[in-house]
């Protein structure tokens, strides 16, 4: 079964870092597209950051130089993940990790809170 499973939310003061993990299940990360989107209160879903196949990396732009998008795929380890530091209010929200197979896999989303 082809399935994403993320963790690591939680509340982190402004300043302060978070490590999202997103688990993939049923393929491998490391062969698709993957990506990390949020929904902050009140707005649309937005893309923050993506990782291709090859590995290259883009990033939303208020985020760029403060998260990072990463992966392993191995026989031990198939995760995603989005090392969030020097975070603000404005991060706050719901955020989800998503493959590109043949259809869209979403996780079920992970909740950060920055506030003081």
């Amino acid at each position: 079964q082809v399935q994403l499973v993320e963790s690591g939310g939680g509340s982190v003061q402004p300043g302060g870092s978070l490590r999202l993990t997103c688990i993939g299940s049923g393929f491998a990360v490391g062969a698709y597209p993957m990506s990390w989107w949020r929904q902050l209160p009140g707005k649309e879903r937005e893309l923050v950051a993506s990782i291709s196949r090859s590995g290259d990396t883009q990033y939303e732009d208020s985020v760029k130089g403060r998260f990072a998008i990463s992966r392993v795929s191995d026989t031990t380890r198939n995760r995603l993940y989005l090392q969030m530091n020097s975070l603000k209010g404005e991060d706050t929200g719901l955020y989800y990790c998503k493959a590109e197979l043949w259809r869209d896999i979403w996780g079920q989303g992970t909740q950060v809170t920055v506030s003081s």
